[in-house]
């Protein structure tokens, strides 16, 4: 999964900037001209502080308009290589509506869609609107878990997809309903919410709806680059961490080397993969 060679003659890094947001303060997620999006905020505040990448930004779930996030998931690929705590503390500074809640850097140019293990939401009715009891709510919960045809919890964008068969797992927890699955169909949650709750398919209010979480797969997880701070090496300013491989950064790559590779061959000797880099 880790290409050692293309890590070490790259100057560019992945970062997965882990998000929360108010949907009521946005129009939108994706870019829309003239419209306060979670997109375009996000970008806005990035390049005031002197990031920039080449590609799109990319996320772990889009999220409809009004509807809010407890953990939602953007990434870039960038030749940024500085201060991540200070990084989040300036953005969030910049933003009232928008935070980052954490910032992970990992390795460049991944899929996001193709790492997502799971996402989860939550859909938060008002108690004094559910008229049938919660032992029937939690029988209707079992009843549309599975993985089948959910064309009918869909609106007329969602039937014309060619694939409508998806996997959900719903539960009902501290009066609110928590959705599991990898895809979900367009308006998916909230016509399964109003089933659930009143028997009908309409299209319940975005503003109850919350995307709790984005999961990655477990191999994904692991391909985070820690800084390792109680490692001393001569002549390195720096050393990062993914996985078993040690980034070394120098302001000398030469010395750091030694003539004909002495010092790098008994470097990694001790520590197994090395990759330099300079500062």
């Amino acid at each position: 999964m880790i290409n050692i060679r293309k890590l070490e003659k790259s100057d560019k890094f992945g970062y997965f900037f882990w998000i929360k947001y108010n949907g009521k303060f946005f129009d939108a997620f994706d870019k829309i001209k003239n419209k306060k999006t979670i997109k375009e905020e996000f970008e806005i505040s990035l390049k005031k502080l002197g990031i920039s990448w080449a590609k799109g930004i990319q996320q772990g779930g889009r999220t409809d308009s009004g509807v809010s996030a407890n953990k939602n998931l953007l990434y870039i690929s960038t030749y940024f290589n500085g201060d991540l705590e200070k990084l989040k503390n300036d953005f969030n500074y910049l933003n009232k509506h928008l935070k980052i809640i954490k910032i992970e850097k990992t390795i460049p140019n991944l899929v996001i869609p193709d790492i997502i293990q799971m996402r989860e939401y939550i859909y938060t009715y008002p108690k004094e609107k559910i008229d049938i009891s919660e032992y029937e709510i939690i029988e209707k919960c079992k009843s549309l878990s599975g993985e089948y045809d959910l064309s009918e919890f869909t609106d007329f964008k969602g039937k014309k997809l060619k694939n409508p068969i998806r996997k959900v797992n719903i539960i009902y927890e501290n009066n609110s309903l928590v959705f599991k699955g990898n895809s979900f169909l367009p308006k998916q949650i909230r016509i399964m919410s109003s089933y659930i709750f009143t028997n009908t398919k309409k299209i319940f209010p975005a503003k109850y709806l919350t995307l709790n979480n984005i999961i990655l797969k477990k191999e994904y997880q692991n391909l985070i680059i820690k800084e390792i701070k109680e490692l001393s090496i001569n002549d390195v300013t720096k050393i990062e961490k993914l996985n078993d491989i040690y980034i070394l950064y120098t302001n000398d790559k030469s010395a750091l080397i030694g003539k004909r590779g002495k010092n790098i061959k008994k470097l990694r000797k001790k520590l197994g993969n090395v990759i330099i880099k300079g500062n």
